[in-house]
């Protein structure tokens, strides 16, 4: 069994390649090609805490996949020096059931998840995008920063958090870094943030928009992965009520997007309202954007799909590179 830390994922698994990989997830659901429950929630009050449990089978024509994910938050972590988001991906020979890789799984996660909200951005956004805002200042904040500015060539970025603090010393982190602009300013207000904005990523666990619709400048697209729960709200029933909407799969995105729950149980709109899956537009079954004007919706809840094939892609990875450490077992 192969074990690979943190360190060892980030080294085996690039934003371009965890790009192409969702575009292959999300392919495989919209096809049926993927076998992926709705995960487990598992509440750990004690500890105000949450564990989910994510399993998916993948076996699409040029490759399977079979892997679970176990992430765990824990909202005392930060005060006990610890990260809030506590992951690990269990991997398994498809053909066999052994286990064959055990991955740290946060890291994975946020590549992942960046790479979603990039595989978006790269099928739905203006080709001629160059000015992004980021809102959110946590490792989540960090890919989806990498990752629109891998499918965009970006030249501003503006980052905006309530925690201004934090939002400064992210900037200084990643401007200049990759493919990432020199020019990373923090956002004074999220007016200021998505004005000008082409591009919009949402990372956060807010429980009502982070923005207003009004601010929206016409087509741009936006990439929502925080909300996470029905609870949860990064954007506005106005802005999904007018925008484009697309999900990674249909029957998550109803269970657990409040952003997509919340007006429907309004009535604002119903289910009819999501014009499609990201894998559809993959797969070339229905357009994405159509004009310049639109505005375009993603909306990633997250699925386990994405896991085991980030996974498999780290693990081929790390072989050639001859990273990681083999155990006995």
């Amino acid at each position: 069994m192969l074990l690979l830390n943190a360190d060892d994922v980030r080294r085996s698994l690039s934003m371009k390649e965890a790009i192409e990989a969702m575009k292959r997830a999300y392919t495989a659901i919209s096809d049926g090609k993927a076998v992926v429950p709705l995960r487990i929630r598992l509440s750990i009050p004690n500890s105000d805490a949450l564990s989910l449990f994510m399993p998916a089978y993948v076996h699409s024509e040029d490759s399977q996949a079979l892997a679970i994910k176990v992430v765990s938050l824990f909202a005392t972590n930060p005060a006990r020096g610890l990260e809030y988001i506590q992951a690990a991906v269990l991997v398994f020979n498809p053909e066999t059931g052994q286990v064959i890789a055990l991955l740290e799984g946060s890291s994975l996660t946020a590549i992942r998840t960046g790479a979603a909200g990039g595989a978006a951005v790269d099928l739905l956004a203006r080709k001629d995008s160059k000015i992004l805002a980021i809102f959110g200042a946590g490792a989540q904040a960090r890919t989806q920063l990498e990752a629109a500015c891998t499918a965009r060539n970006v030249e501003t970025v503006f980052l905006f958090s309530l925690n201004t603090e934090r939002a400064q010393v992210l900037v200084e982190e990643m401007k200049g870094k990759g493919p990432i602009p020199k020019d990373v300013r923090v956002a004074r207000s999220p007016k200021e943030a998505i004005e000008y904005a082409d591009v919009i990523c949402t990372a956060t666990t807010s429980s009502k928009p982070v923005f207003e619709d009004k601010d929206l400048k016409a087509g741009v697209h936006i990439s929502a992965v925080g909300s996470y729960t029905p609870e949860m709200q990064e954007v506005s029933a106005e802005t999904l009520q007018r925008a484009k909407v697309f999900v990674d799969s249909r029957s998550a995105a109803l269970e657990e997007a409040g952003d997509l729950i919340q007006p429907i149980r309004t009535g604002l709109f119903d289910e009819s309202h999501i014009y499609g899956e990201l894998g559809e537009v993959v797969l070339g079954r229905i357009p994405g954007r159509q004009s310049q004007e639109e505005i375009t919706y993603f909306k990633s809840v997250g699925i386990a799909v994405q896991d085991a094939m980030a996974a498999q892609v780290a693990l081929n990875n790390a072989r050639k590179m001859n990273i990681g450490t083999e155990i006995d077992f």
